[in-house]
């Protein structure tokens, strides 16, 4: 019984694995590349915060997205000014979970497995807040580390 109960834990640990790997977050490098032409373009100080994930006042949303990818969130806000549209974007930090239960009775006996892995949260999670104004990035928010 010892030996199903590994097997089926590293199968469930292994199927976790996958899909964690499979969930195929883009690259930065990968983001530029396919903007190589709008990236070529740039001042190399822009290009260098861009490699580096920065953003900086007056960037466009395509060189936001170069630099951290899609938000998690878009959402408008109305200031003094005017209607403004902010990127959310969440810690990525994963947390994993993993249980194992055995059970019996009536001369049978059962085992399950679980893995889980999340990226999820609510607004307290957001790590950098993008503000936009006209099309150009007017205001950056990010959390205190």
């Amino acid at each position: 019984m010892k030996a199903r109960i590994c097997s089926i834990c590293i199968i469930s640990l292994a199927m976790g694995m996958m899909a964690l790997l499979s969930t195929g977050c883009s690259t930065r490098d990968g983001r530029i590349k396919k903007n190589q032409t709008a990236f070529d373009a740039l001042p190399a100080e822009e290009q260098a915060n861009i490699r580096a994930g920065k953003v900086g006042i007056g960037y466009t949303p395509e060189m936001v997205t170069m630099a951290l990818g899609k938000p998690d969130r878009v959402y408008n806000r109305t200031t003094a000014n005017g209607a403004v549209e902010v990127w959310a974007y969440r810690s990525k930090a994963p947390a994993f979970s993993f249980g194992v239960g055995v059970g019996g009775g009536g001369g049978s006996t059962a085992v399950g497995t679980g893995v889980g892995v999340t990226t999820g949260g609510d607004q307290s999670d957001d790590k950098v807040r993008v503000v936009f104004e006209g099309g150009k990035v007017s205001a950056i928010e990010s959390r205190a580390k």
